[in-house]
């Protein structure tokens, strides 16, 4: 069967479109794929911990990056063992060195990547820009937990070390969603 020019043309630009369609798809869906699997070492978000607490433990440690910005940031603590379940709270500080308001916004993962599954946020400084004004330094908490379900994989219940990296980025330059923080008594330890 022969097709003519223009159902050639026809096929040609209903494929382009659809292409054009998945390509702008991608990364949300990419990102959707990453927080329902926890691949790439994406955490979870949770609204509330867990009902149970087990015997088992882990070591969880902290590591702490700046990129694009003049920033001090570190872990108050550089790791926690923690009972699997449990609601844990871990604090970090970043202290703004400069004459001038820095806008940043932190990102973050868990290694090895596979845990990524198991490592649920209940509170974060890195859902939000954060405006740190000049010579200030700010506590910033994380509540989090290790799901009980680690226990039912047959690879990841073997971990003894699971890393939370975060680095802070100069948000003036990120053009994805904010949600912008105010500096000051907003910001305190209580704050997310």
């Amino acid at each position: 069967m022969k097709l003519s020019n223009g159902a050639v043309a026809g096929i040609s630009v209903i494929v382009l479109l659809f292409m054009l369609g998945l390509g702008m798809a991608a990364k949300p869906l990419y990102g959707t794929f990453c927080r329902v699997t926890g691949y790439g070492g994406t955490t979870r978000i949770a609204t509330a911990p867990p009902k149970e607490v087990l015997d088992n433990t882990m070591m969880v440690r902290f590591d702490t990056n700046v990129a694009d910005t003049p920033l001090i940031f570190r872990a108050l603590q550089p790791d926690q063992e923690v009972h699997i379940g449990q609601n844990s709270l871990a604090f970090f500080e970043v202290t703004n060195p400069t004459d001038r308001e820095i806008h940043v916004i932190a990102a973050y993962n868990v290694t090895p990547h596979y845990a990524g599954l198991y490592f649920n946020k209940l509170e974060c400084f890195c859902f939000d820009e954060r405006i740190i004004a000049p010579h200030e330094t700010r506590k910033l908490p994380v509540v989090y937990f290790i799901s009980p379900d680690i226990m039912d994989d047959r690879i990841a219940k073997q971990l003894e070390t699971i890393t939370l990296s975060y680095t802070f980025f100069d948000s003036t330059k990120y053009s994805g969603p904010k949600n912008k923080v105010a500096s000051g008594a907003a910001n305190s330890v209580t704050g997310g």
